[in-house]
C-alpha cells in the first residue's frame, strides 16, 4: 500500500509538471503570435510609407520633368530673349559679386 501511495503521488506530480509546461508553451506560443502580429503591422506600416515616398517621388521626377520640357520649348521658340536674359542675369550676378 505504501507503494501505491508512492506511486500515484509520483503520477500526480508529473501530472501537474506536464499542465505546467503546456501553459508555458501555450503561453510562449500567444507572445510569440503578438509580436509577429506587432511586426507584421510594422511592416504593413513600412510598406504603407515606402509606396507613398514612391508616389511622391514620382510626383516630384514628374514635375521636374515637364518645368524642363517647358523651359527647353521656351528657349526654341525664344531664343534671343533667352539670351538676353542670361545676359542680364549674368551682369547682375557680377555686380553683386564685385562689391564685395
Amino acid at each position: 500500500m505504501g507503494a501505491t501511495v508512492a506511486m500515484s503521488a509520483e503520477v500526480k506530480s508529473l501530472h501537474e509538471e506536464a499542465i505546467a509546461s503546456h501553459r508555458k508553451r501555450r503561453s510562449t506560443a500567444e507572445d510569440r503570435a503578438a509580436k509577429n502580429t506587432g511586426i507584421q503591422t510594422d511592416h504593413k506600416r513600412e510598406t504603407a510609407d515606402r509606396q507613398k515616398l514612391r508616389k511622391e517621388l514620382s510626383e516630384l521626377v514628374k514635375a521636374v520633368t515637364e518645368f524642363v520640357q517647358d523651359a527647353e520649348s521656351n528657349l526654341s521658340q525664344h531664343p534671343a530673349a533667352s539670351v538676353f536674359g542670361a545676359l542680364l542675369i549674368g551682369i547682375l550676378v557680377g555686380r553683386l559679386l564685385g562689391r564685395q
